[in-house]
């Protein structure tokens, strides 16, 4: 009985040590109430590597990125329809010969040529009526101008594409940060249950659970380098595979960033920013100058001729002129098609409008109920779970706590620091969702 009341008061002395000893040490030493946990914050960086930060890895990537440069691309096809379309109608050149002597060669001569056989040159030219040069013009540049816009949009969901693996990478570099720290921790309480088995205080038992509980510290470090490798790889692909060296490695602080924006000021800042909305207000202004281009082709082109005559003494010149009767074909259809096409523009074009302001606001309650969800965290459970996993390790250590006490604590330490990093990974993302959909990246 005297025994037992003796463990149960050094049981109670040590957890009490371990408390002081933990709470001195984290007040040394841990940052202010509400600042993000180290580990999370500090990137497992490559030493030597070429270093990347987001900035960096965005810009490289609108420089270099295949696609991109292949949809650029596209602009300077339709700055060559505009030349194309700006063109005026070359000049005809015709000639003939007649009353040439083929089946009487004998009578071929100088002289038969002069004064028998006829020569004729004459020059034609269509005269475009309705200024359809000019709006055909304008439709290119029209169109021109809208794959300006999607050009640039493109640019906007590749910057989005660039940040979200970047920020993937980052976590899985802060997850192998915590893996490798929890690894080498538990090794040396492992190497201590050790000790303590061969001494004879614990038994084999609890000795075997220990050394299993390693292989999930072991799989861990090894499942967060495959997915900092893959993640890099993706990047690298976003960034110009060819121009990125292999050994490098990104550069920047895993850490909580606030945003105080307001929902309408959000909404307000992406309809003047966002391309994908003036590319479908630009196509309201290119359907007007198609329809435009249609009434002009209604209008019948009228070719004017000009011919040179030689016959014998005679040397003449006559006038020509033709047009088409517009009496069936005054491009009725594609008048009519031109003008629904008007509609469909306007209609896109609020849609997209509508689609705007939805994406804004369904990223801002993204974004919103990820901060709640990391600002749980930052509120004090992961200075909870620390406290925890100190003091049972610090007692396990000294026989005056169970294993599947120490076991657990480690446990919830883990899920808790895994927990936090993926929350903020996912408050990070949504923060760059909520730039994409305002369509810069300097909110307001």
């Amino acid at each position: 009985m005297r025994s037992a009341m003796l463990h149960s008061y050094m049981l109670v002395l040590l957890l009490s040590i371990a408390k002081s000893t933990v709470a001195h040490a984290q007040t040394a030493q841990s940052p202010p109430q509400g600042s993000p946990a180290p580990a999370a914050s500090q990137l497992a960086q490559k030493p030597g590597a070429q270093l990347i930060t987001l900035e960096q890895a965005i810009q490289l990537a609108l420089q270099q990125n295949h696609n991109l440069l292949a949809a650029r691309t596209t602009i300077q096809q339709n700055e060559a329809e505009e030349v194309t379309a700006n063109l005026r109608p070359d000049p005809v050149l015709m000639g003939d010969s007649q009353f040439l002597p083929i089946f009487q060669p004998s009578t071929f001569s100088a002289d038969y040529l002069d004064n028998t056989a006829q020569f004729d040159v004459g020059l034609s030219y269509l005269f475009e009526r309705g200024k359809k040069r000019q709006n055909r013009l304008q439709t290119a540049k029209d169109q021109t101008a809208v794959t300006r816009s999607l050009v640039a949009d493109n640019e906007r969901t590749l910057t989005f594409s660039v940040a979200t693996d970047f920020i993937n990478v980052e976590l899985a570099e802060s997850t192998l940060e915590l893996a490798n720290q929890d690894l080498k921790s538990f090794q040396e309480t492992v190497d201590i249950t050790e000790a303590r088995y061969k001494a004879g205080n614990i038994g084999l038992d609890d000795f075997l659970k220990m050394k299993l509980q390693l292989l999930q510290f072991q799989t861990d470090v090894a499942q967060a380098r495959l997915a900092r490798v893959q993640g890099l790889s993706d990047l690298r692909q976003l960034l110009g595979y060819s121009q990125v060296s292999a050994d490098y490695d990104v550069a920047g602080s895993f850490d909580y960033q606030p945003m105080k924006g307001g929902l309408e000021d959000l909404q307000a800042t992406a309809l003047t920013s966002r391309p994908d909305l003036r590319a479908a207000q630009q196509g309201i202004a290119e359907a007007n100058s198609a329809f435009r281009l249609q009434k002009a082709i209604g209008k019948r082109d009228v070719t004017g001729q000009i011919d040179y005559t030689h016959l014998g003494y005679l040397n003449n010149v006559s006038l020509f002129g033709s047009m088409q009767l517009p009496i069936f074909d005054r491009n009725q259809g594609e008048i009519k098609r031109a003008g629904f096409a008007i509609t469909q523009a306007q209609e896109q074009a609020l849609y997209a409008n509508g689609q705007v302001l939805t994406d804004v606001k369904d990223a801002y309650e993204g974004l919103k109920a990820n901060d709640e969800v990391v600002g749980l965290y930052r509120s004090g459970y992961l200075d909870n779970a620390q406290q925890s996993r100190d003091i049972a390790d610090y007692a396990y250590k000294r026989g005056a706590a169970s294993l599947l006490d120490f076991l657990d604590a480690e446990r919830t330490f883990r899920a808790t620091q895994l927990g936090y990093r993926q929350a903020l990974a996912s408050y990070l993302q949504t923060l760059e969702q909520l730039r994409e959909a305002v369509g810069t990246r300097s909110l307001p």
